[in-house]
């Protein structure tokens, strides 16, 4: 086993010095650099000369491609399809628990999609997804021509794909020998048997992390470190990026708030991953060379909670905060006026960056800690809630004295404020001691924090899907069938979790494949709420999707009417300028124009 893992590192390794030198090679003939870490064409190609960037076509453009806004995009595109697959594994999870009995999948099965559920959506489908969107706009939203190391950049998404192997591989490996299992002899391939899922759920914990014979561990404890490299490559590039990249006529004090969000994600992401990193590769020594790190008779089980949490819950603030960041960018444009109290939305966002690394032991209240520590991560557990109250009561206010316009993206941001008033209410709960021992292994845990991560994260993921799509596509998508899935999915979160609530306020254990038969109605209603969700995720895949090839040309750049509340902000100044050059190039207009296919570089 420690032998296929050196090998996998090395092969791995072996693969990214390649890639960086064909990078390298590729752009030193390419021509003249451009400002966004590109290159020029020797010669204009084009009748009029207007085109000024030279971007190889096919599938070679997409594998070394420095420009931000492909990057951003392989990004999104990677992440949503995780989040399928993790969608997947949440369906096949519900789909079991709508029986008391473990008579749809095994137990084992259980365990296996309940442990590679939570880390696909944790580390491969939201952070990816958050940087993807970043990577395409924020060198728009502060005037840069590019980030400030797109080599780096593109080294950062292409750790991604193998790590989503290596993390996932497990079922990979077991179905391909199943099938080659056909054809050749079972002795010849036994060993592929022996990697499976893992089943030790999302958080690793020892001793059950050490003991487990499966191979499947040490690739997937690989690839999650490969992940926390990339995102440590991303934060650095972000926070570089604002800090020596931005135009002279932006501002600290004009800058947005979604980019005030990611860096204070970038800066969270240094400190937690770089815990992350480090413990991944203490269990991979104690399992592999014996070492002691996390050895039960030393008390190493709690140590790996400690460590494990304290990037676990600023993990938590890294994935949110650029959805509370969306929120207050998106929010206002719909609601007619400008953010209110956005100098304290701000402050709030530092606050809670800080606060972060103080609250981790709250997940561990029931381990038996000294009663001061709890005590004392119990405080700052409630205190986090201000900085977060700050930000609901202020995107109400927002609301509340403007010209409400109910898009897709506005529906998304009011069912984001409710859910997370709910989300955020019941955290406040379980942060006091004696409330989070009663409640602490059931599924009030599982709505709580569900309704943030689903109620804020893929919402404001979607609206910006919405707000965005026609700078990224040229086009624009069909309304009424957006507004209609936005309705469903906050419908389909509020049933399921709001049913988790209560099911765990009742006492129903989680991380159970199995539960008496009394809740089996509480169990029946969740799953269904999962199934609308799963139903409004096909809703707007399919929008997206059909709209790209079939939607309605964009001819004018104020699609969302901004101009009329003097928030027709840069990367909508940038749209329009691109749509007077195409029409320009093209010796066209935008009135009569509109057989055109959209290029796909915005």
């Amino acid at each position: 086993m420690l032998n296929a893992t050196i090998l996998v590192a090395a092969v791995l390794g072996l693969a990214l010095a390649g890639f960086v030198w064909r990078s390298y090679t590729a752009q030193t003939t390419a021509g003249t650099p451009a400002t966004d870490g590109g290159f020029l064409p020797e010669s204009a190609g084009t009748e009029t000369g207007a085109e000024t960037e030279a971007k190889v076509g096919g599938i070679t453009r997409w594998l070394t491609t420095t420009d931000h806004r492909d990057i951003g995009i392989m990004y999104i595109v990677f992440g949503t399809i995780a989040a399928i697959w993790g969608g997947v594994d949440a369906m096949m999870i519900r789909t079991e628990l709508l029986t008391p009995q473990a008579d749809v999948w095994t137990a084992g099965t259980y365990d296996a999609l309940f442990t590679t559920h939570g880390l696909t959506m944790l580390i491969l489908f939201v952070t990816p997804v958050f940087f993807g969107i970043a990577n395409y706009f924020l060198p728009l939203l502060i005037g840069a021509d590019d980030l400030a190391f797109p080599r780096i950049n593109l080294l950062g998404f292409w750790m991604l794909p193998p790590a989503l192997v290596l993390i996932r591989g497990g079922l990979i490996v077991s179905m391909t020998a199943k099938f080659l299992g056909l054809f050749v002899p079972l002795d010849a391939i036994d060993f592929l048997f022996a990697i499976q899922p893992p089943e030790i759920g999302w958080y690793m914990y020892a001793p059950l992390s050490l003991q487990s014979a499966n191979p499947q561990v040490d690739f997937m404890l690989l690839g999650l470190h490969l992940s926390g490299i990339a995102t440590v490559l991303a934060s650095v590039n972000f926070i570089i990026t604002v800090f020596t990249e931005k135009s002279d006529e932006v501002s600290w004090a004009d800058l947005d708030l979604f980019t005030w969000t990611l860096v204070t994600t970038a800066g969270i992401a240094l400190l937690a991953f770089s815990v992350l990193g480090s413990a991944l590769i203490m269990l991979l020594l104690d399992r592999n060379f014996g070492t002691t790190f996390f050895a039960l008779e030393q008390g190493g089980a709690i140590l790996w909670q400690h460590i494990f949490w304290f990037w676990g819950h600023p993990e938590v603030y890294i994935i949110v905060l650029p959805g509370f960041g969306l929120m207050s960018l998106i929010l206002p444009k719909f609601s007619g006026r400008t953010l209110f109290g956005r100098r304290f939305v701000i402050y709030s966002t530092f606050a809670i960056g800080v606060l972060s690394f103080g609250v981790w032991a709250h997940h561990m209240f029931t381990t038996g800690i000294d009663p001061r520590i709890r005590a004392s991560f119990m405080a700052v557990s409630l205190a986090i809630a201000i900085p977060s109250a700050i930000k609901e009561f202020n995107w109400i206010t927002t609301i509340w004295k403007g010209r409400v316009r109910l898009t897709a993206p506005m529906l998304f941001c009011v069912g984001g404020l409710s859910t997370f008033v709910i989300g955020g209410i019941t955290g406040v709960f379980l942060a006091a001691i004696p409330i989070d021992i009663l409640y602490h292994d059931t599924y009030y845990v599982v709505g709580h924090f569900h309704m943030i991560l689903m109620g804020v994260i893929p919402f404001m993921m979607m609206a910006a899907s919405y707000y965005w799509f026609p700078i990224i596509t040229g086009k624009m998508y069909n309304q009424p069938l957006a507004r209609f899935q936005a309705v469903t999915m906050v419908i389909g979160v509020l049933v399921t979790f709001g049913a988790m609530l209560i099911t765990g306020a009742l006492g129903l254990p989680r991380r159970y494949a199995t539960y008496p038969a009394e809740f089996t109605g509480l169990m029946e209603v969740t799953t269904i709420g999962a199934y609308v969700i799963g139903i409004s995720v096909l809703l707007w895949l399919y929008n997206m999707l059909r709209s790209y090839w079939a939607g309605e040309r964009v001819t004018e750049a104020d699609v969302w009417d901004l101009k009329e509340t003097g928030q027709f902000t840069r990367e909508w100044q940038w749209f329009e300028k691109q749509l007077a050059e195409r029409y320009a190039t093209d010796g066209g207009s935008a009135e009569t124009d509109t057989d055109e296919a959209p290029r796909t570089d915005g």
